[in-house]
C-alpha cells in the first residue's frame, strides 16, 4: 500500500533523523512548511504506524501514517471544548456559580471514559439550577478563546470546498457562536433549558452524546454522499471516540488517554493547522487572517 507520513512539529527534523536511524526510508522529504515534512513510504500501514510512534516518541512532533490516496477530505467534524477552543465551556459556567472545583471533576472523568457521558452531564447542568443566563454571555466573552489554528484549519478547508460540522456535547449558545467564528459550516449540540432568566439546571433531550457525535458524521457523510474515508473527525474525549474510529482520518488533539491510543493520529505538539499538513496542504495555501 502507498502511504504517505508527516511530521510536523519542532522536532520533526531531529524526528526524521530518528526514524532513518531506526532503518526507515524517509530520505527526500517533501517540505509542507516550516516545521511540516512528508515522506513517501509503502508497506502494511498498522506495522508502520506503530514502528514510526515507536521511534519518534521522545521527540517534539506529531506524526501521521495513512493511505496517500484520499488524504484531501472533503468534510470535517469536530468536537468544540478543549479542541476548537480552549476551556470546557460547562466548567467556566461552573466557576460562575462557585462549583468549578466539582463539576470539572465530573467532566474529567466523562471526558476520560470513567462515566457515561449523558448521564454526568445531567448531573453537572443540574448543579447549575438557578445561575442567571446572562452567564452563558459572559463565558463566552471572557474564557472562550480558539485554539491557535483553528480558524485557519477550517477556513482552509472550507475554502477547499470541505464541508466543516462542529459537533459538541456542549451547548448550542456556545456552538453557534465558535462555528461562526471559526468558519464552520453548521453546528450541532444540546440546548439549556431556561425560564424567567435563569437556568432551569435541566438539558433538552435527547442529549448529543458519543452516539450523536457518530450519527451527526454520518449523516453529513451521507448527505455529501461521501465514504466515510473522505471524511476527518477531530477530538479530545471519549465521547469523540465513535467518530473518530467511523472517519477516515481520526484525529487526537491533546486527547486523553483512551481516546489517543485509539486515533489514527494525534496532535501533541503543533496546533491545530497540523490537520492541514496531514492532508498535504503546504503553508502557502493556508487559509489565515
Amino acid at each position: 500500500m502507498q502511504l504517505v507520513l508527516t511530521l510536523v512539529g519542532p522536532g520533526a527534523h531531529a524526528a526524521a533523523e530518528a526514524l532513518a536511524a531506526a532503518g526507515l526510508p524517509v530520505k527526500s522529504p517533501e517540505v509542507l512548511g516550516p516545521e511540516a515534512l512528508d515522506f513517501a513510504l509503502a508497506g502494511d500501514l498498522k506495522r508502520l504506524r506503530a514502528q514510526v510512534g515507536e521511534a519518534v516518541a521522545n521527540h517534539a512532533v506529531d506524526a501521521c501514517v495513512q493511505p496517500a490516496e484520499g488524504r484531501r477530505k472533503r468534510l470535517f467534524v469536530a468536537d468544540m471544548d478543549s479542541t476548537i477552543i480552549d476551556v470546557e465551556c460547562l466548567d467556566e459556567l461552573a466557576d460562575f456559580a462557585g462549583k468549578k472545583a466539582e463539576i470539572a471533576a465530573i467532566t474529567e472523568r466523562a471526558m476520560r471514559g470513567e462515566l457515561e457521558f449523558e448521564g454526568a452531564l445531567r448531573e453537572r447542568v443540574g448543579m447549575l439550577a438557578g445561575l442567571s443566563v446572562d452567564a452563558l454571555q459572559q463565558a463566552y466573552d471572557e474564557r472562550v478563546r480558539l485554539n491557535p489554528g483553528a480558524r485557519t484549519l477550517v477556513r482552509t478547508m472550507a475554502a477547499n470546498g470541505a464541508r466543516c460540522v462542529l459537533v459538541s456535547g456542549g451547548f448550542t449558545f456556545f456552538t453557534s457562536r465558535v462555528a461562526e467564528a471559526a468558519g464552520f459550516h453548521d453546528n450541532r449540540a444540546n440546548t439549556l433549558i431556561e425560564a424567567d432568566g435563569k437556568l432551569t439546571g435541566r438539558v433538552g433531550e435527547p442529549i448529543l452524546g458519543k452516539a450523536a457525535k457518530l450519527a451527526a458524521l454520518l449523516a453529513e457523510a451521507e448527505a455529501l454522499n461521501l465514504p466515510l474515508h473522505e471524511a476527518m473527525a477531530v477530538g479530545d474525549g471519549a465521547n469523540d471516540l465513535a467518530m473518530i474510529e467511523a472517519a477516515g482520518l481520526g484525529v487526537a488533539y491533546r486527547a486523553k488517554p483512551i481516546v489517543a491510543a485509539q486515533a489514527d493520529a494525534k496532535v501533541d505538539h503543533a496546533d491545530l493547522t497540523a490537520l492541514l499538513y496531514f492532508q498535504g496542504y503546504r503553508a502557502e495555501e493556508f487559509v489565515a487572517d
